[in-house]
C-alpha cells in the first residue's frame, strides 16, 4: 500500500507566506524558506507554493521566492498561482519547482493540461479544484475563489484526469482556514471519480482530522497550512499518530522529532 503524504502549502502574497478564512483576511503567516526548512528538517512529504493573488492581480509566481523555497528543501515542490499558459509553466519549473498547479488557467484552457502533460509528464501537472456547497452540488470558483463557475467538481476532475492531470489538489473553500475538519464527503467523491491521486485540502485543525480524511475521505495526501506554521502541531507527531491508526506514512527518522525543533525554532 502507497504511503500517504502530508503536504504543507505556503500561501504566498508579495514574497511573504499569509493565511486567512474561506480565502479571505489574509495575515502574514512567516518567510516562505524559514518555514520550508523547518518543514523539511521536520519530515514533511511535500511543499506546495501557492501564489494566492497571482491570477487576480496577473502576476508570475514569483521567480526569487520558488528559488529562495527549492534551495531549502530536497522534497518535490509544487508551484501555482498565476500558471496561465506553457511560459508561466516553462518560468516555475525552471525556478526550481517539479511540478505545477493550474486552476483558473485549466478550466479557460483545459487543452494546456494534455500539453503540459506531454511537455513534463503527467505526474508534474496537477489541477487545482476550489469548490464550495451550493444548491447540494459541489460548484468550482475560480480566480483564488473569487469567481464562481457554472462547473462541477466531480465533473471537472474525471475531465481533467482524461486530459492529463497526475493529482488533483482539492480544496474545500468552505473549510479553508476554518480548522473544522477536512470536507470529507467531497473528498471522497472526487477521489472515487479518479483514477489519479487525490490531495485534500481546507479545514486540518487536529489529527484525527487527518485520519479521517485518510479513511472516510480515501484522500491520497492531505496538505495544510496553518497548524503548520504556526507550530500547533509537529509533522512528526502527526505522522505518528497516523501510524498508530495504521495508516502508512514516511516516518521521519528520530533526530527530526518535532517537538524538539519546534523549541528551537
Amino acid at each position: 500500500m502507497l504511503s500517504k503524504r502530508i503536504i504543507a502549502c505556503l500561501d504566498v502574497r508579495n514574497g511573504s507566506v499569509v493565511k486567512g478564512v474561506n480565502f479571505e483576511g489574509l495575515q502574514v503567516a512567516g518567510d516562505p524558506a524559514e518555514l520550508s526548512r523547518r518543514y523539511n528538517r521536520e519530515g514533511i512529504d511535500e511543499v506546495v507554493i501557492l501564489d494566492v493573488t497571482a491570477t487576480i492581480e496577473k502576476r508570475k509566481a514569483l521567480a526569487d521566492t520558488i528559488h529562495a523555497v527549492a534551495s531549502e528543501i530536497f522534497l518535490p515542490l509544487c508551484v501555482g498561482g498565476g500558471i496561465k499558459d506553457e511560459n508561466y509553466a516553462d518560468a516555475a519549473i525552471e525556478a526550481g519547482a517539479d511540478k505545477v498547479s493550474l486552476n483558473t488557467a485549466a478550466i479557460a484552457t483545459p487543452e494546456l493540461l494534455t500539453t503540459l502533460a506531454r511537455r513534463y509528464g503527467s505526474q508534474a501537472v496537477i489541477v487545482a479544484i476550489d469548490a464550495k456547497r451550493v444548491d447540494h452540488k459541489f460548484q468550482i470558483y475560480v480566480r483564488s475563489g473569487q469567481q464562481a463557475t457554472d462547473r462541477d467538481a466531480i465533473e471537472w476532475a474525471r475531465e481533467a484526469a482524461d486530459r492529463g492531470a497526475g493529482e488533483i489538489l482539492l480544496t474545500s473553500i468552505d473549510r479553508d482556514g476554518t480548522k473544522s475538519g477536512f470536507d470529507c464527503e467531497l473528498t471522497a467523491a472526487v477521489s472515487e471519480a479518479v483514477p489519479i491521486p487525490v490531495i485534500a485540502s481546507g479545514g486540518a485543525g487536529t489529527f484525527d482530522h487527518f485520519v479521517k480524511v485518510f479513511t472516510a475521505g480515501q484522500a491520497d495526501a492531505a496538505l495544510a497550512a496553518s497548524i503548520f506554521h504556526y507550530a500547533e502541531h509537529a509533522v512528526a507527531d502527526l505522522k505518528q499518530h497516523l501510524h498508530d491508526h495504521h495508516i502508512p506514512v514516511r516516518l521521519p527518522r528520530p533526530e527530526m522529532g518535532s517537538r524538539h525543533l519546534k523549541a528551537r525554532d
